[in-house]
């Protein structure tokens, strides 16, 4: 029996291959946040282990990075160059420079 204060954690490497599937697959000039591609992997709550698994990417795997936002819009503090990428993308942000989740969000139609 688990304890309330021992938390079940997926096995990291089928994890991170899901994470990975999932970042793959968002179009070009739509988001996703950390916390819906917990949900979509089948690991809800686990939002932070999403951004773990995202600032270890290796580059030779060409994945959208840059597509994948806090909830509410925020970019990613130590991504820089995420903001002029998704600009590119016709991604568009609001005043407070948070992308406008509204008119950017990615709703897959099929589970991912």
């Amino acid at each position: 029996m688990l304890n309330a204060k021992q938390q079940i954690r997926p096995d990291y490497t089928t994890f991170r291959d899901a994470v990975y599937h999932v970042v793959a697959a968002i179009p070009r000039g739509q988001v996703a946040t950390y916390g819906q591609i917990s949900v979509w992997v089948g690991w809800p709550r686990h939002a932070r282990l999403v951004g773990h698994v995202m600032r270890r990417v290796p580059a030779e795997l060409h994945l959208p990075c840059q597509r994948v936002v806090g909830s509410g819009g925020v970019l990613s503090p130590v991504f820089l160059r995420q903001r002029e990428l998704l600009l590119a993308e016709g991604v568009t942000f609001l005043t407070n420079g948070r992308v406008d989740i509204r008119h950017c969000e990615w709703h897959p139609e099929i589970n991912v």
